[in-house]
């Protein structure tokens, strides 16, 4: 525990003890020892140099992707808010901040007639999609990235190519401890108003197939299929989990709280009351489950954190 500890005194707020479960879409989850809410980037700098390196750091964007245990996280959850979300065009370049909303960097480029619309439909915020490689409609970011910018648990700044953060599928690799706070976005030019009816498009299809009014977050698991070193689909694999999950019979099935949607068998809802372990549980199960009916062995999407 890191509550008896003497921290900095950064400007933005550091919050003792902060509960998670309401900065999280599945709304569950403990405290975290500390909560930092930086008021800038020198303040976030400034802050981490002078953290004690034993502590640990986590960073978290707007928890659309991921369970915090019941537990909590031990030492500084770090989030990044207002400060941080700015979105500016230049060329045929997007610069956005990390705590800017994947959508309104989507229409922020639509408007400026550069097609980000792959950003559209993805829930969360920029810096997570970066750190997660995020794609859709077979586009993703290791495609568009041109740079990252981010500082290092010792507080030094350090501006990361696509071949520093090493992308696969779903995955990057940026150190622990570090926190990205901008992306550099490439994207093609395009008609305005033809990119805001696609991703009206997207929208509707998102709904009609996906369970977006629950408490959901996002697909639980990947898909088994080949994925190039740059994380691009492989279109020769179209097995897809929801698939798996619904033959091993798993469409609605409950745990506790806990559920795998009716709608869309690789979503798992909070009906209202679960805890984080009957989420991870259930994810559990269904992974035994499919393993046992069709032999593959399901990779969570879903970021797990915390202590049980």
């Amino acid at each position: 525990m890191t509550h008896d500890l003497t921290l900095p005194a950064p400007r933005g707020t550091l919050t003792a003890n902060r509960p998670l479960d309401n900065l999280t879409w599945l709304r569950v989850g403990g405290p975290a020892d500390w909560l930092f809410q930086p008021a800038d980037a020198e303040d976030l700098a400034a802050f981490l140099a002078a953290l004690d390196p034993a502590v640990p750091v986590f960073p978290i964007g707007v928890g659309s992707n991921m369970i915090v245990r019941d537990g909590g996280i031990r030492g500084v959850v770090i989030r990044l808010g207002r400060g941080f979300n700015g979105i500016e065009t230049r060329g045929d370049e997007v610069i956005a901040g990390a705590a800017a909303l994947d959508a309104h960097v989507a229409r922020k480029a639509a408007d400026a007639g550069l097609d980000l619309t792959f950003l559209r439909t993805i829930p969360g915020a920029i810096g997570g999609a970066v750190r997660m490689n995020a794609g859709c409609y077979g586009s993703y970011m290791a495609d568009h990235l041109v740079s990252a910018r981010a500082v290092s648990r010792d507080g030094q700044w350090h501006d990361l190519t696509p071949d520093d953060l090493a992308f696969a599928y779903r995955h990057s690799e940026l150190p622990e401890g570090w926190v990205l706070t901008e992306a550099r976005l490439r994207a093609e030019r395009g008609d305005p108003e033809a990119m805001i009816a696609k991703m009206e498009d997207q929208l509707a299809r998102r709904d009609a197939s996906q369970p977006t009014k629950e408490r959901t977050a996002g697909s639980t698991f990947r898909n088994p299929a080949g994925f190039s070193s740059t994380g691009r689909a492989d279109d020769s694999h179209e097995l897809k989990a929801w698939s798996l999950i619904d033959a091993a019979g798993l469409r609605g099935y409950r745990h506790g709280g806990a559920q795998m949607s009716e709608k869309h068998p690789n979503f798992l809802l909070n009906t209202g009351g679960a805890t984080a372990t009957e989420l991870e549980e259930l994810g559990e199960i269904v992974r035994r489950k499919v393993r046992e009916t069709s032999g593959h062995d399901l990779q969570w999407e879903v970021i797990r954190v915390g202590e049980a």
